[in-house]
């Protein structure tokens, strides 16, 4: 019997998960904030974080299970709160800044971080992008947040007790706080950070509590002394407290701002004010279903819906507003940079490395106003600092390779962005392609190599150095590109035609792949192409050798032409996952994410891979990128926990989901065009800022009916494996008829394929 039971359990479960939406109202209600949670150092399903904030917001909030300081703040599988923080972390790599946190607790007076912690349970937890809630078991207390860009709304329901309090914790790296018992109010600053600030870096706070204090105490290094209001040292904190009766909601107001407390105060009053809690949280869910309501998908299963619109959110988090508006109403921030208070926008948290590819071309088709105010803060970063930014948190950070900020602004101007310095931004690009940074990670490591020979050799002790050649290669297509635009001198854009060919330089014939090449014109030996790391970031030759994205049809000529190509591009899918970790001393979390995941040597958890399925449309087997594209959303995507296959960083692998899921993907970015896939959807309807909409529809769309039979634009039949930008932009209907067979006709012409620089340099 108890079998029988669980079997129709299990039916029913898979049935409700398999149920068609057929209409979505209401999406922030479909976002999973947990999803990606479930990570640790050793795997990550996307080392995410449930971000309570609105969409790119400078303050978010978010339960912190971790120990102050530890990059993985919060776990999924964790059992303990230690409390509730303001953070800006972009990523446990980078880690956070200008953090501080708050915790209420009953009974005995609890500041330090183990013993405040609580028992909790995700049985008693609702996590949405606009609200957060959780029982705390140990204190019998209820917590609720709701943010707004700079400030958050909190409300905790307190047990009937006379010791009931509210712990605030500065944090250390030195820190200062007041309390104002007559103003219920306590102000102070954190100057925690993980690097990348000024030496006068503040983060100021104020909190306001709508309930008088009867307890007061600070403390100084773990001494705790009562009435004692205001304290000053490495790391300092606050315990007020108070009588509740039960079920007693106290309310707390807060506020941060990184240039002042007198513009912290402002921004509470201009963000908050007098609004009730409940009137916050309605603004907060108002604003991102304003946001999220610009696609609305039908026809798909609710796991899909669910994972669609957990995707969208997490595209929408990064690069944070690090502005604030004064006391009359103008944009001013304090500079990451030169510690300055200046007028403009400023953005930070982002690394370009990840989010050139997919995060920025999507902000550059929905959201081309917001991307406008981002390469003004690019702009602002480079007067303020010399170089643009390719990792900032909050300013420069050395992390990763290449100059994608090359990328990220010549595609927003080709696409149609204005409002910012063009001109500006076109110098710091020049300076950023012929100069070595003050960090690896700014300007070009290895230039004076790539400038001279063509490519950065492997042997003259530069790390990554084939990675950085294919990279650089590409930014120079896109500084190609936007020369032209700007109708800069000949020669000048002779001089980066010609370098965004420089990928050939480390292609090597015998094997097929790219391959390190020494300063004498050898190829490093012996070679193994399973290597991670070494002459590659984050990958192996496999991973690397598709990082042609402007000029694909370049690399298929390289390989021998379409078929061996294809056949190259089999063989990722079809190899084991072997690997070599010997560059890093051990398996790395990237390597492991790519051996489990049963799709041999594609590493859909890492960035350099995640274009490669769309390539089958270059070289006449469309069908191929059809079929993969919808097993990697099949088995890499879920609305859980652990629903990535990989650090999900700053929306890139969200916006690949977001996407791929709508039918099309913008493999080069720095021209016009997305190359088609599939939609996963039956109807997607896209709401562009110019006020047209985009309907793609496939009323055929199953799970095997996952095949492009054939495609109308505006009742016309289209043949093209790729949609051109300004006529998505007209809005109109595109038209899907899948089917359970692949078609091996449609899209395999030439005059079919996508951009390539050799169709365009013969």
């Amino acid at each position: 019997m108890k079998k029988v039971f669980f079997s129709a359990l299990m039916l029913a479960s898979c049935w409700v998960k398999a149920q068609t939406v057929n209409s979505v109202t209401d999406p922030v209600e479909w976002v999973n904030p947990l999803m990606g949670t479930d990570s640790k150092v050793s795997l990550s399903t996307g080392n995410t974080y449930p971000a309570i904030a609105t969409p790119w917001g400078m303050n978010f909030w978010m339960p912190q299970t971790g120990k102050m300081g530890d990059g993985w703040a919060y776990t999924y599988h964790a059992d303990k709160l230690r409390g509730f923080k303001q953070t800006h972390q972009p990523s446990p790599w980078i880690n956070d800044y200008g953090q501080f946190a708050i915790m209420p607790v009953t009974g005995k007076v609890k500041f330090k971080e183990d013993d405040r912690a609580s028992w909790f349970s995700h049985k008693a937890e609702i996590s949405k992008p606009y609200y957060y809630s959780v029982y705390l078991a140990d204190h019998d207390v209820t917590t609720e947040i709701t943010p707004t860009e700079r400030a958050a709304a909190i409300r905790f329901t307190f047990p009937k007790t006379d010791s009931a309090f509210v712990v605030i914790d500065a944090l250390d790296k030195g820190s200062y706080i007041k309390v104002l018992p007559a103003e219920r109010k306590i102000v102070g600053y954190t100057t925690k950070n993980s690097g990348g600030v000024p030496a006068n870096f503040k983060n100021y706070f104020v909190l306001t509590f709508d309930k008088p204090f009867t307890y007061v105490a600070t403390w100084k290094n773990g001494q705790l002394t009562k009435d004692q209001a205001e304290a000053q040292e490495n790391h300092v904190g606050a315990v007020i407290g108070f009588a509740t009766i039960k079920g007693e909601k106290v309310n707390v107001k807060v506020a941060s701002s990184f240039i002042s407390p007198e513009q912290a105060a402002l921004n509470l009053e201009k963000e908050i004010g007098g609004s009730s809690f409940d009137v916050v949280k309605g603004k907060a869910k108002a604003e991102w279903n304003k946001e999220l309501s610009r696609i609305k998908v039908e026809g798909g299963t609710s796991e899909q819906v669910r994972t669609f619109y957990s995707c969208l959110y997490r595209t929408m988090l990064f690069p944070r507003k690090f502005y604030e508006y004064d006391a009359q109403g103008k944009v001013v921030h304090y500079s990451p940079y030169n510690g300055q208070v200046l007028p403009g926008y400023m953005f930070t948290d982002n690394g370009f490395w990840d989010t050139f590819r997919a995060t920025f071309p999507f902000f550059n088709l929905m959201y081309p106003s917001m991307n406008a105010h981002i390469m003004e803060g690019l702009v602002n970063a480079y007067k303020e600092s010399g170089w643009l930014p390719e990792w900032a948190s909050p300013g420069h950070r050395d992390c990763m390779i290449g100059s994608n900020s090359a990328s990220i602004i010549a595609d927003a101007y080709l696409k149609g962005v204005t409002g910012f310095d063009i001109k500006t931004a076109y110098e710091a690009i020049l300076k950023n392609a012929d100069n070595e940074g003050p960090l690896t990670s700014v300007g070009r490591k290895g230039v004076k190599y790539y400038n001279e020979l063509g490519y950065v050799p492997y042997d003259v002790d530069i790390r990554e150095n084939t990675a950085r050649t294919l990279e650089y290669s590409y930014d120079d297509f896109t500084i190609y590109q936007l020369a032209k635009a700007l109708k800069r001198p000949a020669a000048e854009i002779e001089r980066f035609a010609k370098q965004a060919r420089n990928y050939r330089n480390v292609f090597d014939a015998e094997t097929k792949l790219m391959r390190g090449k020494n300063k004498d014109g050898k190829f490093q030996s012996p070679f193994n192409p399973y290597k991670w790391g070494d002459a590659f970031t984050e990958g192996n030759s496999w991973h690397y050798t598709w990082s042609v994205f402007h000029d694909i049809q370049g690399l298929i000529n390289l390989m021998g032409g379409k078929q061996q190509f294809t056949g190259m591009l089999d063989s990722v899918f079809s190899m084991a996952p072997d690997f070599d970790d010997s560059y890093y001393g051990g398996t790395i979390h990237e390597i492991r994410e790519m051996q489990i995941m049963n799709m041999g040597q594609y590493a859909h958890g890492n960035q350099p891979i995640q274009h490669m399925i769309y390539l089958y449309n270059y070289a006449g087997q469309p069908w191929k990128t059809q079929y993969w594209l919808r097993e990697v959303m099949n088995r890499l995507y879920s609305a859980t926990p652990d629903g990535y296959c990989g650090d999900e960083d700053n929306g890139q692998t969200s916006a690949w989901y977001v996407f791929t899921a709508m039918g099309f993907y913008p493999v080069c970015p720095g021209t016009q065009q997305y190359v088609i896939g599939a939609p996963l959807f039956k109807k997607t309807t896209v709401t562009l800022e110019n006020g047209k909409q985009l309907v793609i529809s496939a009323p055929a769309n199953s799970e095997t009916n996952r095949y492009v039979k054939a495609v109308k634009v505006n009742g016309q039949p289209y043949t093209n494996n790729w949609f051109g930008h300004n006529e998505l932009l007209k809005g109109g209907t595109v038209t899907f008829d899948m089917d359970a067979v692949p078609n091996k006709n449609r899209g395999t012409a030439d005059k079919d394929v996508p951009y390539s620089l050799s169709q365009e340099l013969k």
